[in-house]
């Protein structure tokens, strides 16, 4: 079978909510449960695509499942070429904005179409983009949420055990300066310093308090300092890109290519993460990435570790994968890490295989 003859049938969405090992405890939010929308894109011709959508909040899902199902349905004949079903997909929801809930929906369609092309032309996606498998260097992002500085630092040695980590991220953002410090130079402590370190405020701050925190971390050797303050106050990131060393990180918020080319244009951060779901999937990735490239920007992953290492090893100045393996417990073969990379398997599109028994315990009528 030819991948170019792949028609789009019918796209099928389940919700499921999984419980999180170590919850999210955040400056803005605590997260226990994680939400996933699992999506089959079925073909006529018998090809299915595999994709999942992270939302953060489980309500989010009664908006998006529906969402994925008129897609199907106002796609359905159509042939499978990502471009241009993505390009129609932004345009029958453009009276409702390119944003928000509606580039999420077509960032799951347009990455279960890319998933479904690679599968018929029996390729690895990476392949079929023009690239090679291999291994892709990836940090430990599983945990270090706001927890006393001890049990931080455990946990650290614990992340760092999971899969030769050599890099590891926490979050700070606490009620007092001095535990955040405290945190960090525990942590530190235990893991040594060979141990690359990223931290993220997840947009907890304001601009006066991000300036006394980041300006207090900023000697300590960090590989960066992610969102200190909220992630559309591009004019506060230029001021915090200008005046520390810290290289800054943003990008997990930019719907589309044109709000990373704002970003860089203004010089509002040092690097960026796109977020899949976000971006625009692997369509949306491909346009924006460029644009980093030739402003010499590093680019890293945010979520989606299985997607993300296919892109990064077509990816002009990929930087970092950020590894977090909540969709493990539905998947039949997570991928695996080892000394601190991501190897992509050698198996057809993405990768993806749902575990049915696991799906069928999630899974949620309403949430």
């Amino acid at each position: 079978m030819t991948f170019e003859s792949l028609t789009l049938s019918r796209i099928e969405a389940r919700p499921v909510l999984l419980k999180l090992e170590r919850p999210v405890v955040a400056r803005i939010a605590t997260i226990p449960n994680w939400p996933l929308i699992l999506i089959d894109l079925h073909t006529e011709e018998g090809v299915v695509g595999r994709a999942y959508l992270e939302p953060y909040v489980p309500r989010a899902m009664r908006y998006l499942v529906p969402a994925l199902q008129d897609l199907g349905e106002a796609l359905k004949g159509r042939r499978l070429a990502p471009l241009e079903l993505y390009d129609a997909a932004r345009k029958s929801l453009h009276f409702v904005g390119y944003e928000g809930l509606s580039m999420i929906a077509v960032a799951g369609l347009d990455m279960a179409v890319w998933d479904a092309l690679a599968r018929a032309a029996e390729l690895p996606l990476c392949v079929l983009l023009g690239g090679g498998t291999g291994s892709v260097p990836a940090y430990n992002s599983n945990g270090l949420w706001l927890k006393e500085p001890e049990a931080v630092a455990d946990e650290a040695v614990e992340l760092i055990q999971e899969g030769g980590f050599r890099a590891l991220k926490l979050r700070l953002g606490r009620d007092k300066l001095a535990e955040d410090l405290a945190t960090v130079a525990v942590v530190r402590t235990r893991v040594g310093e060979d141990i690359a370190l990223m931290v993220d405020f997840n947009q907890g701050l304001h601009l006066g308090e991000a300036l006394e925190r980041c300006h207090a971390i900023d000697d300590l050797g960090l590989a960066w300092i992610e969102e200190p303050i909220v992630y559309d106050n591009l004019e506060g990131y230029v001021r915090l890109t200008a005046e520390l060393k810290t290289p800054i990180q943003i990008g997990e918020n930019f719907y589309g290519p044109r709000e990373l080319y704002k970003a860089l244009q203004l010089k509002a951060c040092d690097y960026v993460m796109p977020d899949f779901m976000r971006i625009g999937g692997v369509t949306g990735w491909l346009r924006a990435v460029p644009i980093a490239a030739a402003a010499g920007i590093p680019v890293s992953t945010h979520l989606y570790p299985e997607v993300g290492a296919h892109v990064m090893r077509v990816t002009e100045g990929a930087h970092w994968l950020e590894w977090q393996s909540w969709a493990d417990p539905i998947l039949q073969a997570p991928y695996e890490i080892k000394d601190s990379a991501l190897t992509i398997p050698e198996r057809p599109g993405i990768g993806l295989e749902w575990d049915e028994d696991a799906v069928a315990a999630h899974l949620v009528d309403s949430v």
